[in-house]
């Protein structure tokens, strides 16, 4: 079957499914999942991903009249008052003061901002990197996490989607979305491309979390 036989979000999921192995299995993540990262590791995650989204949800205001960014957009996606809520019950009221972006969650933030609030189509391309993963394996991280830090609902809210509605028809939506995307051929290689672009940041983001905790 050739690309022109398949619907672009298998396209996408294809394009894309090396760069989403390799992030899946960085080292720091992995340690986390298997119960043997620590609780300050889970932590720190959850303050990068403070400033991916504050990147991320800024960039979709600037998206939501755009004809092809808007069908996507979500109010029950967004999870910066969830994470704000994660970090106070983990870290205290002065959570803000506490927290810090590795270099590559900088690099990744300033991606966003850059290209996300323009083009319609890296928009997308972010949108889909980081909210349907957090509505694939978020999940799974979420229940793990909750086992070996004897979380309950506090401290993993981020994962948490109850307005959403069931998760996997929100999916089946979604990609629909992406098949009906109002981009020519052009427009979605080069969506393919920045989702790209996106995992390989996300990749580093692990690697410099990994980096700074040798450091300590």
């Amino acid at each position: 079957m050739t690309k022109t036989d398949i619907s672009f979000s298998q396209a996408l999921r294809e394009g894309t499914w090396s760069d989403h192995s390799e992030s899946e299995g960085a080292g720091f993540m992995e340690d986390l999942m298997k119960g043997r990262g620590t609780r300050e590791d889970y932590i720190a995650l959850v303050a990068q991903h403070f400033f991916m989204y504050e990147a991320l949800e800024g960039a979709t205001e600037a998206m939501r009249e755009n004809p092809v960014a808007a069908p996507f957009i979500s109010d029950a996606l967004i999870r910066m008052p969830a994470v704000q809520a994660d970090l106070e019950f983990l870290l205290g009221a002065d959570w803000r003061d506490r927290i810090e972006a590795v270099p590559a969650t900088r690099a990744y933030a300033d991606r966003i901002t850059e290209v996300a609030a323009t083009d319609p189509g890296a928009f997308v391309a972010h949108h889909y990197t980081r909210y349907l993963g957090d509505l694939s394996g978020g999940q799974f991280i979420s229940r793990l996490m909750q086992r070996h830090f004897g979380l309950e609902r506090q401290g993993v809210e981020f994962y948490a989607f109850d307005e959403l509605g069931p998760i996997p028809e929100f999916k089946d939506a979604y990609r629909a979305k992406l098949d009906e995307i109002g981009l020519d051929q052009a427009g979605r290689e080069a969506l393919i491309a920045e989702a790209r672009v996106a995992y390989g940041f996300n990749t580093e983001v692990f690697v410099d979390l990994a980096r700074a905790k040798k450091a300590q």
